[in-house]
């Protein structure tokens, strides 16, 4: 079993143990969850700005660049997705990244998601196998997340956001957030897109407890086999010793002792 374990992650022949970069199956797989994943970013996108409001919203990307304090959105009622206060539809343009942080530095984020992008293609290509399936779903994820974004900035020079965590809970005494002055427990507004970003995030840290719990448990089969080698050399050896022996010693005395 040790060596079929060491054979089979081992060996670069093995079809499982081949570079995603060389994998048909691995690239499909990341682009079915990108696209996918991107799908349903932008259709939720689209389908809240059209609805939740009393009028569809339009966004002008020259108004929304040219003035900072532009903000088509109208005065609206969120729509309750989840009862108790837990989820509700809210529109919000973001000028930031993720929750809104980082506002008004909109180059940056496009130039930081173009090279994060970039080094997701070539985490995938370079250092997952095709067997790591959930790193390539994890790398959908972010892939998608990161698109989703990219395309809001560069279309409308802002993000649309629309989901509203907990908006009924309120901090405990009178307390509020140092940034923003809100009371709310979780005053940020985000999309689709930033949930998958966090949800591949979260996948391939577990990707890569899995592949380190899996490295050390090929070391301790390896070294099963090694120990089980050497254990039968030495006996081989042993032996051979014993046979020499035996045939150097005297015909008279070899046959006294038969």
């Amino acid at each position: 079993m040790a060596d079929e374990a060491v054979t089979r992650f081992d060996d670069p022949t093995h079809p499982d143990s081949r570079r995603a970069f060389h994998s048909p199956k691995a690239w499909a797989r990341l682009f079915i969850v990108l696209l996918v994943g991107l799908a349903i970013d932008l259709g939720s996108k689209a389908w809240t700005f059209a609805t939740v409001a009393d009028a569809p919203v339009v966004l002008d990307r020259q108004q929304l660049l040219a003035n900072r304090h532009f903000n088509p959105i109208p005065r609206h009622d969120s729509v309750t997705v989840l009862p108790l206060g837990l989820l509700d539809f809210q529109l919000v343009i973001n000028r930031g990244a993720v929750f809104g942080i980082g506002e008004d530095n909109r180059i940056f984020f496009i130039a930081f998601t173009i090279l994060a992008l970039g080094a997701g293609v070539f985490v995938f290509s370079r250092y997952t196998q095709q067997r790591h399936r959930i790193a390539h779903i994890a790398l959908g994820l972010i892939l998608a997340g990161g698109l989703g974004n990219l395309y809001d900035r560069m279309a409308y020079g802002v993000v649309r956001d629309f989901l509203h965590m907990l908006p009924g809970w309120n901090l405990p005494f009178g307390w509020r957030w140092p940034v923003g002055g809100s009371n709310n427990v979780f005053p940020w507004v985000f999309n689709i897109a930033d949930v998958m970003l966090l949800c591949g995030i979260g996948l391939f840290m577990i990707h890569i407890n899995r592949v380190e719990k899996q490295r050390r448990e090929e070391e301790a089969a390896q070294r099963q086999v090694d120990e089980a080698r050497a254990a039968l050399g030495k006996s081989a050896t042993a032996d051979a010793i014993a046979g020499d022996r035996a045939a150097a010693r005297p015909a008279h005395v070899r046959a006294a002792d038969s």
